[in-house]
C-alpha cells in the first residue's frame, strides 16, 4: 500500500471513530425532582455548549434497570443521575467495586430523616417517642390500630430501609409503612399540614420540601459498630436486616456506562469532573416544584454557569 493510502485509510478510521465518539448518552428518568433537575441539566450541557446528543429515556426510571444498562455498555442506559449511597449499595457493589463497568463522579451530601411538621414537634421529637401507643395512635387514619408513616414509593431502596428500621426499633406492631409514589405522597401533604394534621413521613436533603414547610427531624439512636446490617438483596430482607440507629450522611453521585469513554469520550470526561452544590440542586428543585418545567430551569442555569461548565468540559 502506498504512503497515500496509508494517509487515506488513518483519515477514514479517524473520521469513524470521531462519529462514534459522537454517540447519543442515554440519562436516566428517575422519578425524584432532584435527579430529574439534574438529568435535564446534563442533557443541556451535552446538547448545548457541548454540540452532541443526549436523550432522556421516558420510563427509565428503576434503579436497577439503569445499572444494568450501564454495565452492557450499549447505549441503552448510561447514566444514573442521582445514585444514592448507601441506598443503592448492591449497585456500587456489584457494577462500580465489582465488574468495574460503572463510574463515578465526585459526590455531594445528603440528610436521609423522619420528619413531622414543626407544630407537632412538641409531641414527638424522637423515635423513643414512637414507642408510646397513644402517639402511635395519633397517625391511626384507618382505623386498624397502627400509625402510618411515609416510607417512600414502593420500589425505593430506602422504603425497604425504614421498614427494617421500624422493626429493629421494636415499632411493627404501633406503625405501619405507607408505600406510594413521591408525587401521590405530596399532594396529600399540601392538605395535611394546611390542615395541621398528624403526619409522619421519610424526607431528604436537598429538597424542595423543607423551603415549603416548617419540618422538624426526629432524632434517632446514635451509631454504634454493627448497628446496621441491611440485606436488601435478600429474599427475606426484612427479617435478616437490623437498623436500630441513625442513617450516615448519603453521598450521592452520577453514575456512567465507562462504555462512554470509548462511545463518548467528551461526554464520559466531563462527567468525571462534574461537581454539584446540593444549595444549587435545592433552587432546581424548588423551582421546579413551583411548575417551572425542568428543561426551562436546565437550560437556564447552564446559559448563566458558561465559565464553571467550561471547567467540567475542557
Amino acid at each position: 500500500m502506498s504512503i497515500n493510502k496509508y494517509v487515506m485509510a488513518a483519515a477514514l478510521l479517524a473520521s469513524a471513530n470521531a462519529v462514534q465518539a459522537q454517540e447519543k448518552v442515554a440519562i436516566s428518568d428517575l422519578s425524584w425532582d432532584g435527579a430529574k433537575a439534574i438529568g435535564h441539566v446534563l442533557q443541556a450541557i451535552i446538547t448545548g455548549p457541548m454540540d452532541s446528543e443526549a436523550e432522556i429515556v421516558n420510563g427509565l426510571s428503576d434503579g436497577n434497570l439503569v445499572a444494568e444498562g450501564m454495565d452492557k455498555g450499549d447505549g441503552s442506559a448510561d447514566v444514573y443521575t442521582d445514585l444514592w449511597m448507601p441506598n443503592r449499595q448492591p449497585i456500587w457493589d456489584k457494577y462500580v467495586e465489582g465488574a468495574k463497568t460503572v463510574a463515578v463522579n465526585k459526590p455531594y451530601q445528603g440528610t436521609q430523616m423522619m420528619y413531622v411538621p414543626t407544630y407537632m414537634a412538641d409531641k414527638i421529637s424522637s423515635f423513643e417517642d414512637l414507642a408510646n401507643p397513644e402517639i402511635a395512635a395519633m397517625f391511626d387514619k384507618d382505623g386498624n390500630g397502627k400509625g402510618e408513616y411515609w416510607a417512600g414509593a414502593a420500589d425505593w431502596a430506602s422504603s425497604k430501609m425504614w421498614q427494617i428500621k421500624f422493626k429493629s426499633y421494636g415499632l411493627s406492631e404501633l406503625w405501619e409503612p405507607v408505600l406510594v409514589p413521591q408525587a401521590t405522597f405530596l399532594a396529600e401533604l399540601r392538605g395535611t399540614i394546611t390542615a395541621q394534621d398528624p403526619v409522619l413521613f421519610y424526607y431528604w436533603t436537598p429538597e424542595a420540601v423543607h423551603a415549603q414547610y416548617d419540618l422538624s427531624p426526629l432524632s434517632e439512636a446514635p451509631r454504634t459498630e454493627g448497628c446496621e446490617d441491611i440485606n436488601l438483596e435478600e429474599e427475606d430482607w426484612l427479617e435478616s436486616s437490623t437498623f436500630s440507629c441513625e442513617n450516615k450522611d448519603a453521598t450521592i453521585y452520577i453514575a456512567y456506562s465507562r462504555s462512554l469513554e470509548d462511545r463518548n469520550p467528551a461526554v464520559a470526561s466531563m462527567l468525571s469532573k462534574i461537581q454539584l452544590d446540593p444549595a444549587v440542586i435545592n433552587n432546581w428543585i424548588l423551582q421546579i416544584s413551583e411548575g417551572e418545567e425542568p428543561a426551562d430551569v436546565a437550560e437556564m442555569w447552564v446559559e448563566e454557569n458558561a465559565d464553571l461548565i467550561a471547567t467540567w468540559i475542557n
